[in-house]
């Protein structure tokens, strides 16, 4: 097969919509156009699966010859470079531009100055790559559907923020179209601009307010990434002048081979890039700084799909790795942040705080599998970000939600939620329950990941996924008791004003998260195990069938749980005058006379341990712990082979 044209429609289809976003300024042409767009990116995805399955699930290798479009992306990476300069000099953040400076001028060499090498395919479709397509295209999407409502809901809110629909629509499809062409790349010079375009997303969608924190966090954002992007861009230039290609694939089957000193620290290098992208310690600071930009944008690049840009890198090198120093120092940092920002969501009780520590501790948790490179952790590790990309957006979605109504997104003040606005509360139950609680994949691929590492006998990996997994309980718990509470509700009446396109994407969400659980066996049989064959060349089984009867009657105790609160709660609502209250109940179950007569309202709180777990306490000493494993062990690794 020598092209496919569906795949050029992927990358290049969102960026003409995200030209049209930004050119039309009427609100319900922009919308209309944002539905289309989704629409037609989702249904571009169908087309690439079933022809992929059509063609036998085999490997595809396309366009060989790109002249035309390496030169369109070289000058399009310069212009990327141009508007980091400008910028940078604009907020007076010079040094920055020169992450952005000095690997471009690298790859401008490269490709006009730098010595021959051997013809690769350009594109390259697997079952790795199609999974991803089929996380960007469906989770994307419908984000973006969600957006459209949310924006507007936004800005009754947030007055003082200048409404910019048009530039945040056209970045989010922007950043679609990069992701498309990241994860289809065989090329690293094609994988090296795409890195840097979502990188350069993620910054301009965090300055969205362009307030004071939002810039400043949008910067260290950028900084963190293009520093990545730096050790990405030095591995492909190291690589292509000692071996003469630029193909993925191949520096793979090298490094599978035992090629040499080479392979070994370009690997390393680009491991070290997929930490930055991943969000993991000492790196860690710039997603959480990320949740100043509105919930889409958090839910699509800082959730579901940029950072797990980084995640898919070190799957495709997770084989290479495989029982080196480089998997080794990728497993440590990637547990050991699994562990720490696992500790530091329990201080929080802010839900998109909650939900970015949550996120950057399970792709330690995923990093940490890629690391280990059995096909037993690989197998983990794409349950963990098929299930996380799901969850997470399913949450951020409904926090944002949650927000415009309640005008907060504190925890403590979603107390009783099932019972002021159900539907989101039953969303969030799901949502809460996917990251957590068995039988869906992320506790199961957690339980596959300990097995193989107590496989390896890694004891510290061990450790750090006994612990940090107990950590993610009690945060989660928190969270999901105060939905279902029914002590203090809240007398003021407050409207669900979640519009039908929000609701439209909540209610896929959960409806999709529970159908991978409900086909969480097949799933692994049709598709997981032959990923990882397909990367390890081994045949493997890791879900036994005789556990689904098991995991068939928890799925039905873990929803029981909310529908036996609410209807409880509804046939007892005449009996609450009999509840024990510290002095004579006031008959409503929020107020008591105390032993001086004095009117007390009775108030439940979690609690957070700040002064024992926050992120003041432990944030800066994991980064100068992580910071100072990742230079010696890097040190070790490359200054031994030079």
């Amino acid at each position: 097969m020598e092209s496919l044209p569906i795949v050029p429609f992927l990358i290049i289809f969102p960026v003409v919509i995200a030209f049209l976003m930004f050119v039309v300024r009427a609100d319900k042409v922009r919308s209309v156009i944002a539905y289309i767009g989704a629409v037609a990116i989702m249904a571009g995805v169908g087309v690439l699966v079933y022809m992929w399955i059509a063609g036998g699930c085999e490997r595809i290798s396309l366009y060989v010859e790109t002249e035309v479009a390496d030169y369109t992306i070289l000058g399009a990476e310069i212009i990327l470079m141009c508007v980091v300069t400008f910028l940078s000099f604009k907020y007076k953040k010079y040094w920055i531009s020169l992450l952005s400076i000095i690997p471009t001028a690298g790859m401008v060499w490269l490709e006009l100055y730098g010595p021959k090498m051997n013809e690769i395919s350009h594109i390259y479709i697997d079952h790795l790559s199609i999974l991803m397509c089929i996380i960007i295209g469906v989770i994307g999407g419908l984000i973006i559907i969600y957006a459209v409502g949310y924006m507007h809901g936004y800005h009754n809110h947030h007055k003082d923020v200048e409404d910019r629909r048009h530039y945040f629509f056209m970045i989010l499809f922007l950043f679609l179209g990069a992701m498309f062409g990241f994860v289809l790349s065989e090329s690293l010079l094609w994988i090296d601009f795409f890195w840097e375009m979502t990188s350069i997303c993620s910054f301009l969608l965090i300055g969205y307010t362009r307030e004071k924190e939002a810039i400043d966090n949008s910067f260290r954002a950028l900084w963190m990434n293009l520093l990545g992007g730096v050790a990405l861009a030095v591995g492909i230039i190291y690589f292509a002048i000692n071996m003469g290609t630029v193909s993925l694939h191949n520096l793979i089957s090298m490094c599978t081979n035992a090629h040499g000193s080479v392979v070994t620290i370009v690997v390393t290098l680009i491991a070290f890039a997929a930490l930055t992208k991943a969000a993991q310690l000492p790196f860690s600071t710039w997603l959480i700084g990320a949740m100043v930009a509105p919930t889409p944008s958090s839910a699509l690049l800082h959730s579901a799909t940029m950072v797990k840009a980084g995640i898919y890198i070190l799957l495709r090198l997770s084989p290479a790795m495989s029982g080196t120093t480089t998997g080794s120092l990728i497993a440590f940092i990637g547990g050991f942040t699994f562990l720490a920002t696992s500790l530091m969501a329990i201080a929080q009780s802010d839900g998109k705080k909650i939900l970015a520590f949550s996120t950057i501790s399970n792709l330690g948790l995923m990093v940490a599998c890629a690391g280990v490179g059995t096909p037993e952790t690989m197998w983990a590790g794409s349950f963990l970000m098929i299930f996380h990309a799901v969850s997470k957006s399913l949450l951020f979605q409904d926090v944002g939600a949650t927000e415009n109504s309640l005008h907060s997104r504190d925890v403590e003040d979603m107390h009783g939620l099932l019972y002021i606005m159900p539907k989101l509360a039953a969303f969030m139950f799901i949502g809460i329950a996917g990251m957590f609680l068995a039988p869906f994949g992320m506790l199961i691929s957690k339980w596959a990941a300990l097995r193989a590492s107590v496989d390896e006998r890694n004891i510290m990996l061990v450790l750090f996924i006994v612990f940090g997994s107990a950590t993610t309980s009690l945060y989660w718990t928190k969270w999901m008791g105060k939905l279902v509470s029914h002590t203090h509700l809240t007398e003021e009446k407050i409207k669900d004003v979640t519009r039908p396109t929000e609701m439209l994407s909540l209610t896929v969400h959960a409806i999709l998260m529970l159908l991978l659980c409900a086909l969480f066996p097949l799933l692994s049989g049709v598709y997981v195990n032959p990923m990882v064959e397909e990367a390890f060349g081994v045949s493997m089984n890791v879900l036994p069938t005789h556990i689904l009867i098991v995991l068939a009657i928890i799925i039905l105790l873990v929803f029981a749980v909310p529908v036996l609160a609410y209807v409880y709660s509804r046939k007892m609502t005449f009996n609450r005058k009999d509840s024990y209250m510290n002095g004579v109940n006031y008959g409503d179950n929020r107020s008591f006379v105390d032993s001086f007569g004095d009117r007390k309202t009775l108030w439940l709180s979690n609690h957070y341990y700040k002064d024992m777990v926050g992120k003041r306490k432990l944030m800066k000493p994991s980064q100068v712990f992580t910071s100072a494993v990742l230079i010696v062990m890097l040190t070790v690794i490359i200054g031994g082979l030079l």
